[in-house]
């Protein structure tokens, strides 16, 4: 019988959409192997002929697997819930499964691109003012959004792929920063997290394209 390859994943240390798959996969107890893409060097490896047709749209992660590519990283965990489910990601109750992709995509679809590396360096000089503002008006609903739904973490009392995409929007805003006293919910939550295993070890500061100079 042949072996099973192993995922690929292309990743960037600090890449926060890179952080969720990688949160997934070490929560799922999934082996891969991790090829980096630096976002920075020589103008950005993922502009490269050769990493555009890993993904067209030259952005990370994106996760080989099962034979094909993926890209995105919500789809890409989606899948990994679908084809390997436990343990699981999503909840089994539609309303928590309803509020569990709110929250992600409000996190993905709403803070996260706006204060992304390509938007800032067309943004230029006022990029800090600019990020600050597009995570401070996210994370304003987002408060508000968790305290009809959090529990231990965002939705209840299990991690679930909503978790997967506060934590790395956290350093984030960290990264930026941005005061966060005026979130209790999600710094809460947020601590926790970070007891967990998975998100330990998926952490930007322990890749193996972390650059020396970042503080473990």
């Amino acid at each position: 019988m042949a072996a099973v390859e192993k995922p690929l994943l292309y990743s960037y240390f600090r890449s926060s959409c890179s952080w969720r798959v990688r949160i997934a996969l070490a929560f799922k107890g999934l082996e891969y192997d991790l090829h980096p893409v630096n976002l920075i060097q020589d103008g950005g490896q993922q502009r490269t002929d050769e990493y555009k047709r890993v993904n067209p749209m030259q952005q990370v992660p994106a996760l080989r697997i099962d034979g094909v590519t993926l890209s995105q990283s919500l789809a890409i965990i989606e899948y990994l819930e679908e084809t390997r489910p436990h343990p699981p990601l999503l909840p089994r109750d539609p309303l928590k499964r309803a509020q569990c992709r709110m929250i992600s995509d409000h996190i993905a679809s709403g803070i996260q691109p706006v204060q992304n590396l390509g938007v800032l360096q067309r943004v230029g000089d006022g990029k800090l003012e600019w990020a600050q503002h597009y995570i401070t008006s996210g994370f304003q609903a987002l408060e508000l959004l968790l305290q009809d739904t959090a529990g231990q973490y965002c939705v209840g009392d299990e991690v679930t792929m909503a978790d997967l995409c506060l934590v790395p929007q956290v350093a984030n805003a960290d990264r930026f920063q941005v005061d966060m006293t005026p979130y209790p919910t999600i710094s809460r939550i947020h601590q926790a997290l970070l007891r967990l295993e998975a998100f330990q070890v998926s952490h930007p500061s322990r890749q193996p394209d972390t650059p020396p100079e970042v503080p473990a």
